[in-house]
């Protein structure tokens, strides 16, 4: 984050996450990656202990009330760490957000508070076998007798499939309904029923449980519905802030400990009789890269306070998709920049720079590819612009020749 843009509580924040991030054993990381450990529990558990999980939750639930600009400080520095711990970490944000906006009472006590405190473990369940960014066309149908939905289908990509004791699935409760109107969201518990096949080998993003789940008749309490039925879509918006957010700003904290390692590495590292930080081909790498990093930096700091002042919700939409989409691809690319400065010893397991490089691919697939995310750029600000007309300085009128209505032809 800017440093000048930080409040003196956000810094605050800061620090404690950086403290929590310090004690995570490196032993973990590596077995992380080595897929020797495929859930840890005690990593969410210490989170919880040290109250940092639900930050934007009310503290009667567990978190400490903060806003979205609190929240991203503190997910860039768990962004530091590998992307499957980050993960699991935003998962409390994103599952928590349907239950703080959309649940009961008594779902809030059941699932809210005890995800926040690290009893249960969250998942969430949205793509399937027939369907990744094609969210609507969901074919796990939910179907209601007496008391119980019924939940039968597939879903696959699951952070947390292993390990997690519940999940959030969305299902068609109105098959006949359309796409938007037909689904409804569900908090599922395992012990119901769930199967769980721990089925991928991953590039990167290791160790944190993704798998297949398969619902054979699984029986839910008809109370388990979060919202209503038909109120899928809605809620699925809404989660779809902190399912940006959190990819946005996790992202730029690996870029940073990336960039961190490549310049005090080409500090150290000489060739040709001088350290090659001196090299405008390297130092140059550096300087475009840090550009990126801030601007991308200052973006997601924007989109953050857009939500918190929430004047606009479209507004705030796309923001978020730009965040999102920024954010990870300049992360991509000063990784890139950072293994380029280090050379054959950045490709190797000495630095964890190939690590972040195949961790870092996954975060512009997930939560809405960068090709998702320009859908809904160019839609938000194409009814922006359209909608403003009359409203601010007509420029297209202080050209010399605008009054020649004969040149401007349109059809």
């Amino acid at each position: 984050m800017i440093e000048a843009a930080l409040s003196d509580s956000q810094k605050e924040i800061r620090t404690q996450v950086r403290d929590f991030v310090k004690s995570v054993p490196r032993q973990l990381i590596l077995d992380l990656d080595a897929e020797r450990v495929t859930y840890p529990k005690e990593y969410l558990q210490e989170a919880a202990r040290r109250r940092l999980l639900g930050l934007r939750f009310p503290a009667e639930w567990g978190g400490r009330g903060l806003d979205w600009q609190h929240e991203i400080v503190a997910l860039e520095e768990i962004g530091t760490l590998p992307m499957s711990l980050a993960c699991l970490y935003s998962l409390v944000s994103i599952c928590g957000e349907a239950f703080d906006r959309f649940g009961t009472e008594a779902q809030k006590q059941a699932y809210l508070r005890p995800t926040v405190e690290a009893r249960l473990c969250c998942a969430e369940a949205l793509t399937e076998p027939r369907g990744g960014s094609d969210f609507f066309g969901s074919t796990t149908v939910a179907r209601k007798s007496g008391g119980y939905y019924y939940l039968t289908g597939q879903k696959r990509f699951v952070v947390g499939a292993e390990g997690a004791d519940y999940f959030v699935v969305y299902a068609k409760t109105d098959p006949d309904a359309p796409g938007r109107k037909a689904l409804s969201l569900f908090a599922v518990d395992k012990k119901m029923g769930v199967e769980a096949k721990y089925l991928y080998g991953l590039m990167g993003t290791r160790g944190g449980g993704a798998g297949r789940l398969l619902f054979r008749d699984v029986k839910v309490p008809a109370e388990n519905i979060i919202g209503g039925e038909g109120q899928g879509a809605e809620i699925f918006y809404e989660m779809m802030i902190p399912e940006r957010m959190t990819s946005a700003a996790g992202s730029l904290g690996m870029a940073r400990s990336a960039l961190e390692i490549a310049t005090r590495y080409s500090d150290k590292r000489k060739a040709f009789g001088a350290r090659i930080r001196d090299f405008q081909a390297v130092s140059f790498k550096v300087a475009d890269s840090i550009t990126m990093l801030d601007a991308a930096s200052g973006l997601v700091q924007g989109a953050a306070a857009t939500i918190d002042r929430g004047h606009d919700r479209r507004q705030a939409r796309r923001m978020v998709s730009e965040a999102k989409k920024f954010a990870t691809e300049v992360a991509w690319q000063v990784i890139n920049h950072s293994m380029q400065i280090m050379g054959g010893i950045g490709y190797t397991s000495v630095y964890p720079i190939e690590r972040m490089l195949r961790d870092c691919r996954l975060a512009m697939i997930w939560t809405g590819t960068s090709e998702v995310m320009n859908l809904i750029i160019q839609h938000e600000y194409y009814r922006e612009v359209l909608a403003a007309s009359g409203a601010v300085r007509d420029v297209e009128a202080d050209a010399p020749a605008a009054e020649a209505p004969d040149e401007k032809v349109y059809e």
